[in-house]
């Protein structure tokens, strides 16, 4: 490992601070006061392993220089730290999206900055021999596309392009790139599937993956994560902010043994969030005494802004804060896998139980009152790191263990093809009969019983009705109303086993004709109601005739229910017009529903509307999703509050 270190920096209180500090170190420190002298001694001296490197310096700008370092020698192994008294975000993400490996802000702990060097002159020195970083961008809209695909060239990276999900993950299965960045709404399947995808794959689930988003929607942020994202960029964004975040997680996805876990003696950075400024800059001065590289932030917003871009060992977070709360912060950093392991500790100057029950339940891992001595807080990151460290260490010996294990199992079952096959082939086959023995009870032991509690409740209303009071008619007309609505129940849950069981029988189908059909049923038993059905001719389709019908009975049986309240129901059947995949859809001008529980409506019993609005049991979409499924299409829906509903879906 090398041992010359650059120091540049204008201030020569810092650089003799520097030089004595690396070489009490063991290193050979070379000081310059400029950019100038800097240059000048890269080409003289070599070979460096690190520069120490502050942002503004009397002849130039520190990140240009550092960006002419990487830019010079893609392939270099001098690690950039970069040294600077602003604290901006925009900064950190400047500095760190051209290759700088690390950023510390001033006042600094010259241990801390010694012992960060001395890890990433290690780390560089014992990785492979770099190349130029591959990224697959897959996005439908040619003109983004375009333009980050520029960006990224200019930055360096090998850019491949998909227009679709499934041409993304052909390309990713084959060309295996550094890292993925996604549009979330595409053409076939989403973007967060094709993470979902990227994840269960063994050759590419390391891959580092960034969803990009036009949606101003709060919850895409949780669900791309939940999908698996390692980072989520909107789309209106500047380009230098996805390469920066591009960069974070590149590094975090392929540092050299990345698994090895960290040294509780090494260098660690805080992140301190809190919006009282005399209080940060006493706990920052206070854990800079110790050692450790603390980042302060003054908000909620600052603090996951900062996360974003740069990784960190603990978070001190203020409970009570204006704008993004220390509650509500605390559950998005819980809430997104890449960070949720961080130790979270609350802040507040509430002295009381109440308090500290609302901060550990919105996912902190400790609590502290302001008013504690600081040696308590100090005391408590050192825990909570020390923590960190040992579930790291059982992790990887979990995950050693289930690899071993996973490869004797793979093992045995290479050694068993043929026998276990059909044991495996006997026990479905006993499953399903099951199953059907089951469906069979469902179907006339369950509903026999029901039709008895009705009808009796049904006598016992028209034979003893006069002689009950309210009271009593009351009583029996919920049991009947109870009877019915599970009878229904099962007919529905028999529907939704039969919607996946048994074999396709495709021929052609006549959609448009299919939906008159169905819609005329619904209007005689409703005579009263107007209707304006459009249906856009051909419609037709390879599919199993029975199956559509079910799924058309549910579609349009739920765009009928929902237009209730409209003096005319209008329900559309359609070809979307802006997509070449012949996407259909069923549209209304009904009550519509909140994007926001979108994800619910095709799982079993997810109801949007209250029972005493609209009757149902929650199953009728979940039915028409595993048809689609079977049918090998996607199906999904858009509306809004009181403007209507439309549930698009395909066929293979």
């Amino acid at each position: 490992m090398t041992g010359t270190i650059l120091i540049v920096d204008d201030s020569l209180t810092v650089r003799m601070d520097l030089v004595e500090a690396f070489e009490t170190a063991g290193f050979s420190p070379v000081p310059c006061a400029s950019v100038a002298e800097a240059r000048a001694a890269l080409i003289a001296r070599a070979p460096i392993g690190a520069v120490i490197l502050d942002v503004m310096l009397p002849d130039g700008d520190g990140v240009e220089l550092a960006a002419e370092i990487r830019q010079g020698d893609p392939e270099s192994a001098i690690a950039i730290l970069m040294l600077s008294s602003e604290a901006e975000v925009k900064d950190r993400a400047r500095a760190l999206q051209i290759g700088a490996d690390e950023y510390v802000g001033k006042p600094y702990d010259r241990g801390y900055v010694v012992a960060k060097a001395r890890e990433l002159v290690r780390a560089r020195h014992a990785g492979p021999a770099r190349r130029s970083p591959t990224v697959l961008l897959v996005d439908d809209s040619a003109t983004f596309r375009e333009s980050l695909r520029e960006a990224l060239e200019a930055a360096g990276y090998s850019v491949l392009t998909a227009s679709t999900g499934e041409d993304g993950l052909r390309t990713a299965a084959d060309r295996r790139p550094d890292a993925i960045i996604v549009d979330g709404v595409l053409p076939g399947i989403d973007g967060p599937a094709v993470i979902r995808h990227v994840r269960l794959d063994s050759a590419l689930r390391g891959t580092p993956c960034l969803l990009l988003t036009a949606s101003d929607d709060r919850g895409a942020e949780l669900r791309a994560l939940d999908a698996g994202a390692d980072a989520f960029v909107r789309k209106e964004e500047d380009l230098d902010v996805i390469l920066a975040r591009l960069a974070v997680s590149l590094r975090r996805g392929t540092v050299p043994d990345r698994d090895q876990t960290a040294s509780l003696l090494g260098p660690h950075r805080i992140l301190a969030v809190d919006d009282s400024p005399t209080y940060l800059s006493e706990v920052t001065a206070t854990l800079r005494g110790d050692g450790y590289d603390v980042v302060p932030a003054r908000s909620g917003e600052e603090a996951l802004e900062l996360l974003a871009i740069q990784s960190v060992d603990c978070i001190l977070l203020d409970l009570l804060m204006p704008g993004l709360g220390g509650k509500e912060t605390c559950r998005r950093i819980k809430s997104a896998p890449i960070v949720r392991d961080i130790p979270l500790i609350i802040l507040t100057g509430l002295d009381d139980r109440a308090s500290m029950l609302e901060g550990l339940g919105a996912g902190a891992d400790d609590y502290i009152p302001k008013s504690s001595e600081l040696e308590v807080l100090k005391a408590r990151v050192r825990a909570q790191i020390r923590r960190k460290q040992f579930e790291d260490e059982t992790r990887k010996i979990r995950e050693q263990l289930m690899r071993t294990e996973f490869e004797a199992t793979e093992a045995r079952a290479a050694r068993q093809l043929a026998e276990a096959r059909a044991a495996l082939a006997d026990e479905l086959e006993l499953k399903n009969q099951e199953l059907e023995a089951f469906s069979y009870s469902v179907s006339h032991d369950l509903r026999a019983p029901l039709r008895s509690i009705d009808g009796f409740a049904r006598a016992l209303a028209e034979d003893y009705g006069d002689k009950l009071d309210d009271q009593g008619r009351d009583h029996i007309r919920r049991v009947r109303g109870s009877a019915q609505r599970m009878a229904q129940m099962i007919e529905d849950l028999l529907q939704l086993s039969r919607a996946s069981r048994g074999e396709l029988h495709k021929q052609r189908v006549d959609l448009g004709a299919l939906a008159r059909e169905i819609t005329a049923q619904l209007v005689e038993r409703e005579p009263g109601r107007g209707l304006d059905l459009r249906v856009a001719d051909p419609l037709v389709v390879d599919a199993d005739p029975g199956l559509m019908r079910t799924v058309f009975e549910n579609l349009f049986g739920n765009a009928w229910k929902f237009t209730a309240p409209r003096d005319l129901a209008r329900i559309e059947l359609g070809i979307s017009p802006a997509d070449t995949r012949r996407v259909y859809f069923v549209r209304d001008n009904g009550v519509g529903f909140d994007m926001n529980y979108a994800a619910k409506l095709f799982k079993p019993f997810q109801r949007l509307h209250q029972a005493s609005e609209f009757e149902g049991t929650g199953i009728g979409l979940a039915t028409v999703h595993r048809i689609i499924t079977r049918h090998g299409g996607r199906v999904w829906a858009e509306g809004a509050q009181d403007r209507g509903a439309t549930v698009y879906f395909t066929l293979r």
